[in-house]
This record gives structure tokens, C-alpha cells and sequence, in this order.
């Protein structure tokens, strides 16, 4: 603990002339105050070499350099030749209700910000209560439940059949506590836009999967502000979009088999991937561009799906996974995964094509957002954000750019939030460095490798004890 009073840091402050003032609520007791001494500061402003970082509980501070003068009492961790960067975010999670599981997993791989994708009460409770300190977890920003209607490829979504039901289902999600809502495959143009303008009336954001039947351009336009998993790109994008786009609209839909409708959806965005037009995705780029539309492609799921449905099934990570998940995830890859050489070529080129178009946008000034959908099979809650940065830089990205999508281009400025990781080795040489984590630092908390390491033999544990929650995965 610290002996410092706030009088002596605002003292401080005042001779460093820093733009950093304590925040409210704590005229009466002093922060907490850690120094990181000698790391090079890697964020979305640049690069700063030999820097010091003063952390006061959560929030920075201080930036400065090596000969930045410290306040009485400060506790200095020396972390010559280290490296830090912003706390990492997973922009598409589901699964954040296995608290034990999901939320120190988060954690321990430096990711200290998550995006639950499909809410309901018990993760609009769970997010306050980690807001209050009362469970020690990531900043969750939580959606509404999923969208979908007249008919929906997913059980368990709330179906809207008419403009009038989408507008109520938008008033439903802001009253029980959504932070944004989620929208689905099926949803009709006027439905769709029903949503979208109860949205900028409700003031809450639309986010989720490009509808089959609303082309991506004009769902950016209705205002979208996120596009998932690459669903929607290579139609929006290809020569034979209006001859495909009829294709689909013929496509009937059994609501007793309907993830057949959605395969041939996916088999017709494969065969778009192959009459890609430069000129459109120009053309698609500007508009994402202009209206603040950002793809989050979530490949490292894309990936498991595109091969053998055992490819992964030995992973060792599965040791931090609920028991059930195992055959769960068994019995869901057998909807998906191809079988034969050709399909599994096929898929792989299929993938390949997909993450070509990613970084084609990026390069036209879209932004991506770094998500893994965490739950789906063989995907791990915090580990595989690392994957997908890996992943994002084999599309075509650099270090540097995957680093931006995986932080939300944040900075470690005075006055942002203390989320940082410490790494052992320069992640802009080498994308993998992110997983040589030397320390994370959050919510006033310093996570070294024995607490790392004792939180990861906890989630171990929590793994084989059973579950009664319901399973929300996919999406």
C-alpha cells in the first residue's frame, strides 16, 4: 500500500503539468500508485521506447520517460526490455455466463474488454456487478437477444414477423438492459429497416450478421455498425451478385430443417467468392467506410468449420472447457464440417478467398474488429483472440494493424482506462509475441505468472464440476 496523499498527487501533477486529474469519488482516500519503469509503450499512437507508465488503481495516469519523477510511495515494477500494449478486446464472445470459465480465461490471455453477443438478464446482471468490483472479470458489452424473423435458421432467437414486432423487440432489448442489438440471417429489407430506425430513436446500435436478403452496402446504409463472420462479403462483391442474391430469394425454408437453407446460403457465397470484383469491393469499402460500418470477421471459428471435424479435437486447451462442451462441439461440427478431399478443399480455398476480401477492405479503410466467437467449437474464451491476430496478419495485415483490431485502436494516455498487458517480446516483429504475456493489469490488479497460473488451475477445476446453465453458442 501506498503512503502517498492525494494533496501530494495532485502536487504531483501539478508540477508534471501531466492532463491527468483523480477521478471523482476519491477526495478522501489516496490511489493506489504503480509505476511500469523502462518499457517500450506500443499503442495506436506509435511506438515510445524506455517509457514509464504511472498507474493510479485503474486508471493511467502518467506517460513520460525514463526520468519521469515519481510521487512518495509509489510502488516501481522494472520492466527494462518489456513491452506493453492496451489491454486486448474479443468482439464476439458467447458463453460470458460460465463466469468462472469464460471471465478469468479472458483474463489471464490480457483480454480486458469482451463483446457478448447474445444477452439475456443473468449477463446484463453479471456486467453490473463486475462494473461494482463484486466479480473480477472483463468489461462486458453486452447485445440484445438475437433478432431473426419471419423464420429463423437458429433455435432460440426471438422472431419479429413484421416491421411493427422488430421496432417492439428494439424497445424490449434497451429496456432489460442491452448495450446494442443483435440482428440475424432472415431478416426481410423492411423489418431490417423497421429496427434500424427504432434503433436511432431508441439511441442503441445495431450490430450482427449480414441478413441473406438485405445486401451488405444497403444494410451499412440503414446503418449497421457491425458485419460478423464474413457473411454478406463475397456476395456484396462478386459479378454474380443480383443472379445469386435470386438464387437465394428462391431458396424455401423448412422451420423443421432449417440449417439446410443456411448451408445452401453458404454454398452460394462460396461460388460468389469465385467471381470476385475489385471495382465493387471499392465501391462496397467506401460506403462501409462512410457510414462507420466495421467487419468482424471472427476466421479463427471460420477455420475450424472449413476442415475435419476432428482437426482440433485434441487441442489441450479443451482441459479449461465444461466436460459437456466436448461433445457438444463433437455433435455441432457434424452440421458443418466437410468430409470429403474435395469438400475440404473446397472450404479451404472457400476460407482462404474470405480472408483475402478482409484485408483487401482493411486496405480500402474499413475497420476490423478482432473476434473469435468464443464458444463455438474449439475456440477458447481469451486464448483464441491470440489466434486470430495470428490470423489476421496471415490475411495480410501487418503486426502493427492486427494489433489496432485486436485493442480498438486504443492508447495509454492520462485519463484511459489501466488495462495493459506486458509482454516479453515485441509483438510488432512477431504477432505471437501477444501470447508471451508477462504480466496483465486491470481494475487496479496486477496479474504476474503465479496469479496467472493459479486462475488457469481454478478454471481446471470449475471445468469438471457440472453445468446446469443453458448452452447459447454459435451466432
Amino acid at each position: 500500500m501506498t503512503d502517498t496523499t492525494r494533496r501530494e498527487v495532485l502536487g504531483w501533477l501539478a508540477g508534471l503539468g501531466a492532463a491527468a486529474v483523480l477521478p471523482p469519488g476519491r477526495a478522501d482516500a489516496a490511489p493506489g500508485l504503480t509505476a511500469l519503469r523502462g518499457v517500450t509503450l506500443v499503442d495506436a499512437s506509435g511506438v515510445r521506447r524506455d517509457a514509464t507508465i504511472v498507474l493510479a488503481d485503474d486508471e493511467v495516469l502518467a506517460v513520460g520517460g525514463c526520468d519521469l519523477p515519481l510521487p512518495r510511495g509509489c510502488s516501481v515494477l522494472d520492466l527494462a526490455g518489456k513491452f506493453v500494449i492496451p489491454g486486448l478486446w474479443d468482439m464476439h464472445v458467447h458463453g460470458s455466463y460460465l463466469d468462472r470459465i469464460t471471465l478469468p480465461l479472458c483474463l489471464v490471455n490480457g483480454v480486458t474488454g469482451v463483446r457478448e453477443m447474445w444477452g439475456f438478464p443473468p449477463i446484463y446482471a453479471l456486467r453490473d456487478r463486475i462494473e461494482r468490483g463484486e466479480v473480477f472479470g472483463p468489461r462486458l458489452v453486452v447485445g440484445s437477444t438475437i433478432i431473426d424473423g419471419p423464420h429463423s435458421t437458429l433455435p432460440g432467437a426471438q422472431i419479429v414477423a413484421t416491421p411493427d414486432e422488430g421496432r417492439q423487440a428494439v424497445r424490449d432489448a434497451k429496456a432489460q438492459g442491452a448495450d446494442f442489438v443483435k440482428v440475424y440471417s432472415y431478416l426481410d429489407r423492411p423489418t431490417l429497416a423497421a429496427i434500424a430506425d427504432e434503433c436511432s430513436q431508441q439511441d442503441i446500435t445495431f450490430a450482427g450478421h449480414c441478413s441473406d436478403h438485405v445486401a451488405m452496402g444497403d444494410a451499412s446504409d440503414l446503418g449497421q455498425r457491425t458485419f460478423e463472420h464474413m457473411y454478406g462479403l463475397p456476395l456484396a462483391t462478386s459479378t454474380r451478385e443480383p443472379e445469386l442474391r435470386q438464387a437465394i430469394a428462391d431458396l424455401p425454408l423448412d422451420p423443421a430443417k432449417p440449417f439446410a437453407w443456411f448451408k445452401q446460403v453458404l454454398e452460394l457465397e462460396r461460388l460468389a467468392s469465385s467471381s470476385h470484383s475489385r471495382p465493387k469491393a471499392v465501391q462496397l469499402a467506401k460506403r462501409l467506410r462512410r457510414n462507420g460500418s466495421a467487419l468482424c470477421p471472427t476466421m479463427v471459428a471460420m477455420r475450424v468449420y472449413a476442415g475435419p471435424a476432428d482437426r482440433y479435437a485434441n487441442d489441450s486447451r479443451m482441459k479449461y472447457m465444461p466436460a459437456f462442451y466436448r461433445d457438444l462441439w463433437r455433435d455441432n461440427l457434424r452440421n458443418w464440417a466437410p468430409v470429403t478431399p474435395q469438400e475440404i478443399r473446397e472450404q479451404a480455398e472457400f476460407l482462404e478467398r474470405r480472408m483475402d476480401q478482409v484485408a483487401e477492405m482493411h486496405d480500402h479503410g474499413v475497420e476490423i474488429l478482432a473476434g473469435t466467437d468464443a464458444g463455438n467449437p474449439y475456440v477458447f474464451p481469451g486464448f483464441s483472440v491470440h489466434d486470430e491476430l495470428e490470423l489476421l496478419v496471415e490475411a495480410g495485415l501487418s503486426p502493427r494493424e492486427a494489433l489496432s483490431a485486436g485493442t480498438r485502436n486504443g492508447t495509454l494516455t492520462p485519463g484511459a482506462e489501466a488495462n495493459l498487458v506486458v509482454l516479453d517480446g515485441n509483438p510488432l516483429n512477431d504477432i505471437r509475441n501477444t501470447q508471451r504475456i508477462h504480466a496483465v493489469l486491470t481494475r487496479g490488479r496486477v496479474l504476474g505468472a503465479a496469479e496467472r497460473q493459479s486462475m488457469l488451475a481454478d478454471v481446471e477445476k470449475a471445468a469438471q464440476e457440472p453445468f446446469r446453465a443453458a448452452v447459447r453458442s454459435c451466432c
